[in-house]
């Protein structure tokens, strides 16, 4: 192999064979995708060691992805629910899946995932930093920060979410500034309490080189966390937030330069008018690099709803440029998602997702509802069920619901709209 990453073969010029995958599906000529990737402003995550993945790319031009988060917790521990999850996830054509298992020692179920699943994956190490080191928080030294890094680079794990522009200067304009939910990132607090039990600067900031050679060594991708993500729209787009992005965008400019590939990550929970503004910002700050959004949620008000609150959110930062949605649950913020949970998270983000392309002009984006509007027009009930992103669903509800004639349904009957242009058009009698 003449190159170390994707960034690193794309600035040579060199087309991988995960390039030639990734724009076969993504209908693009393999050259401009290689010079996108040289520019950072899309990404194959790609570890070396992750043998079953079918390579996908994110970022500038692409149709926009999604992921499904799981793992276990103290709580609800049960490896097997989580993997059935998996195979769930990717039957319903996820594009990535994140392992944010946080109790105990992961590395079992970690690795039956990245074994199993043809879809990136994604962790986020600080999660794993006390059940693999056996440390109270406070105890832990730089070492065990960087050490848990690398096993999860050596099982195979294509991404890390790592919270490295939570430093210093950012913690006192989060002092500085009070919010209603200060830190919601799981592992953004964790950061910030260890630097505040230990008087030190972030170890990922700090020591980021360390980092990225870890990165360009396996090539992962850096999925730059966003600690400081509002948890309630009374939060968002405030001084700690747009701090870390500033700085976010300053580590960005530093894994190109070793060419180790950047996501960044964004809001959270953020009103409807906010959003677009946002996704200009990311992309401004951070040089074009591709923007990894929760959501955002666009309401608070929601508990049992939010995977609707996100996806309205979602599909507008898509249509404003975001390139990755993290989907978000019924269960947010209650409970951990069940696989049902989990079907109509995937649901919703994926029609989200393809809401975005539609308006960002993805090529072939339109190719899909126009398929299932001819179908709709010629009353052609089985190619429409064939179309449907939920078929299954589409074809029980008819069935729940029979008509007494076939070719319509149950609402309007034979003044079936479809049903009267079809037959007017074609010289037949309407029948009614």
């Amino acid at each position: 192999m003449d190159y170390t990453t994707q960034m690193d073969a794309a600035k040579r010029g060199i087309i991988t064979k995960e390039m030639k995958v990734v724009a076969k599906n993504e209908n693009m000529e393999e050259e401009k995708l290689c010079k996108l990737i040289a520019r950072g402003v899309v990404v194959i995550p790609a570890n070396k060691n992750h043998m079953s993945l079918k390579p996908a790319g994110v970022g500038e031009g692409l149709k926009t992805k999604i992921n499904v988060n799981l793992g276990i917790s103290q709580d609800c521990p049960n490896l097997e629910k989580e993997l059935d999850k998996v195979r769930v996830a990717l039957e319903m054509k996820t594009d990535a899946i994140m392992d944010l298992s946080n109790y105990g020692k992961t590395e079992h179920l970690r690795k039956q995932v990245i074994e199993m699943s043809t879809a990136m994956i994604g962790t986020v190490p600080m999660y794993d930093a006390i059940g693999f080191n056996d440390k109270e928080l406070q105890d832990l030294t730089v070492d065990d920060f960087f050490r848990v890094v690398e096993k999860h680079g050596k099982d195979g794990v294509d991404f890390i979410t790592v919270h490295a522009g939570m430093n210093l200067e950012t913690a006192k304009v989060i002092k500085a500034n009070p919010r209603l939910t200060n830190i919601v990132s799981r592992g953004g607090s964790l950061l910030f309490a260890w630097m505040e039990l230990n008087k030190k600067e972030n170890p990922f900031y700090e020591y980021y080189d360390r980092l990225l050679d870890i990165c360009e060594k396996y090539d992962i991708t850096i999925s730059l966390g966003d600690a400081c993500r509002p948890g309630c729209i009374d939060d968002s787009t405030d001084a700690s937030q747009i701090k870390e992005l500033i700085t976010l965008g300053e580590l960005t400019k530093r894994a190109w330069n070793k060419n180790v590939q950047v996501m960044v990550e964004g809001p959270g929970h953020m009103a409807l008018n906010e959003i677009k503004a946002n996704m200009l910002l990311e992309k401004k700050l951070c040089h074009g690099a591709p923007f990894y959004v929760l959501g955002p949620l666009v309401t608070d008000i929601a508990p049992g709803y939010d995977h609707i609150t996100a996806a309205i959110g979602g599909a507008i930062a898509a249509s404003s440029g975001a390139d990755f949605l993290c989907y978000v649950t019924p269960a947010e913020h209650l409970r951990l998602p069940t696989i049902e949970d989990m079907k109509e998270g995937i649901i919703a983000f994926r029609i989200a997702a393809h809401a975005g392309d539609i308006a960002k002009g993805i090529k072939g984006a339109r190719d899909w509802d126009n398929a299932m509007s001819k179908a709709r027009a010629d009353l052609d009930w089985e190619t429409m069920f064939n179309l449907a992103i939920d078929g299954e669903k589409a074809r029980r509800y008819r069935k729940e619901s029979s008509p007494e004639h076939p070719e319509t349904c149950t609402m309007c009957g034979k003044m079936c709209s479809a049903r009267t242009m079809k037959k007017i058009l074609n010289n037949e009698n309407l029948d009614l």
